[in-house]
């Protein structure tokens, strides 16, 4: 039944691209209601879903660009996200576009970032999570360079982060992902990276920890993300983050012998 309704208004609000975020966010619902936790307004995570989708293949084109060429690497992570969303050549083509339509130099994206807040900016973890994709695209060719760095700060500010906040979830980020097995575990610099991907300091107590622990995997927490309005296929990020997070809190936990 839902499947339908959001199709529907997907198709009536966005076209070809919105009717296929309605059938993925119709599925989700169903599955809510089958478990019956209700609640959801249908159209408004519709909405919720089609709007962070193309702000985020709008921004990733900017960023991609901000450092005056596009990387080999950076398409590759874009070709990435599409292909672990098994979009169609349609949907695909669209998705390109958004990319695409991001590129153009003369591009402003403070319109996009107005709509984005005006549908999803009451959600902080939604605008977390954005920040989060941009983040590891910017990372695509092993740094951050200073013009990424800059539109990233830019995209940030119109999100409500300040620089300090900002500068926390990018060195968060940065930390987690050097958990992907490069590291000697037993290193001092991993440990220092563990603290720093969890947001806290060695001078933290092990409840601190723990509570920071916590509240990360919360915010990464697949169903909570989904029911926010982020697209059930662009999961893998955020699971791949949590997976981060939890490698670095065993190592800090293994430190301590908590």
């Amino acid at each position: 039944m839902f499947k339908f309704v959001c199709v529907i208004a997907g198709f009536w609000l966005f076209g070809y691209a919105g009717a296929f975020l309605g059938l993925i966010a119709g599925i989700f619902i169903d599955r809510i209601r089958a478990l019956g936790t209700g609640g959801i307004n249908p159209l408004t995570n519709v909405v919720r879903q089609a709007v962070f989708l193309e702000t985020v293949f709008i921004l990733m084109g900017k960023l991609a660009k901000a450092d005056g060429h596009i990387s080999r690497d950076e398409i590759n992570q874009v070709d990435l996200f599409i292909q672990k969303m098994g979009m169609t050549p349609e949907h695909r083509a669209q998705a390109i576009a958004w990319f695409n339509k991001g590129v153009d130099i003369s591009f402003d994206t403070e319109p996009t970032c107005r709509r984005f807040m005006s549908v999803c900016g009451h959600t902080r973890d939604l605008k977390q999570m954005l920040l989060v994709y941009l983040i590891v695209i910017a990372m695509a060719d092993g740094h951050i360079h200073p013009a990424e760095e800059t539109l990233l700060f830019g995209i940030a500010t119109h999100l409500g982060y300040d620089q300090s906040a900002f500068r926390h979830l990018v060195d968060m980020v940065l930390s987690q992902s050097h958990f992907g097995g490069s590291q000697q575990a037993n290193s001092a610099q991993a440990l220092e990276d563990a603290y720093r991907a969890l947001g806290v300091t060695q001078d933290n107590t092990d409840q601190e920890i723990k509570r920071a622990y916590r509240k990360l995997m919360s915010q990464y927490h697949p169903d909570k993300l989904m029911g926010q309005g982020v697209p059930e296929d662009m999961i893998a990020v955020a699971t791949e983050q949590a997976k981060e997070i939890q490698l670095a809190y065993d190592l800090i936990k293994k430190s301590r012998n908590i």
